[in-house]
This record gives C-alpha cells, sequence and structure tokens, in this order.
C-alpha cells in the first residue's frame, strides 16, 4: 500500500488512519510546491493533482474522506467506523458538516491570504470566511460537549477528520471561543499513533 503525500496537507488525515490501524504502507512524498504533483505519472492516478492519494494494489483511492472510510472498512476489525446504523449515519453527517461548513471557509482563508496570485486575492473575503467558521465551529462545540468522541463512546475516523480540520483553525486563531473543541483536539493529538499537527508538519517542509 502506498501513501501519497505532502506533509501539511490533509495528507494527515490518511496518515493518521493507517497509523491507528497499524497497517504498513509506502510514503511517497509529493512536493507539492516544486510542481509534483502536475507530472503526467502522478496526474494518471490523481486527476486533481492535489493529495493524499491511495494506492491499494492496483486500487486508486483519492480525497482524503474516502480514504479514511475506505480503510476503516477493509480493518473491520480495528473498530474504527460504528457498526450500528444510526451511528454511521451520524458520524456520516458530522464528516460531511466538518468538510462543507468547516473546511470550506479555511480554504477561502488560504486561497486569499497566499495561495491565489496576489492580484486575484478577495481580502474583504477572508473576514467573511472567518465569520462562517466561527458560526460553524460554536455548532459543532455544543455537539462535542459532555462528549469524548465525535460519535458513539469510541474514536472512529471522523475523530482524525475531526481534529485535523480544527488544528486548521487553531493556526489561525479561530478555536479562541471553543474551549470544548480545543480540549477535543488535543486528546485526539495525544494519542500514540496519532500524526503531525499542521505547525509541525509544516516545519518538516520548511527544513528540507
Amino acid at each position: 500500500m502506498k501513501l501519497y503525500e505532502f506533509a501539511p496537507t490533509r495528507s494527515i488525515r490518511a496518515r493518521w488512519a493507517l497509523q491507528e490501524l497499524d497497517v504498513p504502507f509506502e510514503a511517497v512524498e509529493i512536493k507539492l510546491l516544486e510542481g509534483a504533483g502536475q507530472t503526467p505519472e502522478y496526474l494518471a492516478l490523481n486527476p486533481t493533482g492535489k493529495v493524499p492519494t491511495l494506492v491499494d494494489g492496483d486500487f486508486v483511492v483519492t480525497e482524503s474522506v474516502a480514504i479514511v472510510v475506505y480503510l476503516a472498512e477493509k480493518y473491520p476489525e480495528k473498530a474504527l467506523l460504528p457498526t450500528d446504523i444510526k451511528q454511521r449515519t451520524q458520524l456520516n453527517r458530522w464528516m460531511l458538516f466538518i468538510v462543507t461548513e468547516l473546511e470550506q471557509p479555511m480554504w477561502r482563508i488560504a486561497r486569499n491570504s497566499f495561495l491565489y496570485p496576489e492580484e486575484q486575492r478577495q481580502p474583504t473575503d477572508i473576514e467573511i470566511a472567518k465569520g462562517e467558521f466561527r458560526t460553524m465551529a460554536a455548532v459543532l462545540e455544543k455537539h462535542m460537549q459532555g462528549r469524548e468522541f465525535l460519535v458513539g463512546d469510541k474514536v472512529s475516523v471522523g475523530d482524525f477528520i475531526a481534529a485535523y480540520t480544527l488544528d486548521w483553525g487553531n493556526e489561525v486563531g479561530l478555536l479562541d471561543q471553543c474551549p470544548t473543541l480545543l480540549a477535543y483536539m488535543q486528546r485526539m493529538y495525544d494519542r500514540p499513533k496519532a500524526a503531525m499537527r499542521i505547525k509541525d508538519a509544516l516545519q518538516t517542509v520548511q527544513a528540507a
């Protein structure tokens, strides 16, 4: 099994799932800043040119949420997905909430801060996106009060999705009013097989 990754990105989610599952894998770094995502060879695996990409034999999976769900379903003995249909549906609900309501404002912030060429950036949208993130984070904050995990009474791949996204929001100071989410995120990253925090992953890139 191969994981094509770039350290500070959503690759963290896929790597985290693999580490929690104790699945041996080969890590292949895709140096996005050097254009490695746009080579014909990589685009044949992932036409978006993004990471992560998981290759399991002749089966290729892209999109970080799809990857972690695939891995959890492939190794059901590790119990990283609920088996109860109602809990599984709730998990799907919250994973979709995270990637639509929390992750999308973060992308807008990133694009208008440094990803887009300067002439294409819309600085006013940064504050709008920050407000949208805070509003939706408050919804998750309320959900997590009195809970240890996103859904049910045991960890799931949804917790890795959530923790990474919250760490992203925390990097730009958007969780200062969400003590429950901060504590939850820290618990997840304190797990022995957790992946790196975003700030640590960024340091590995800068040091290379």
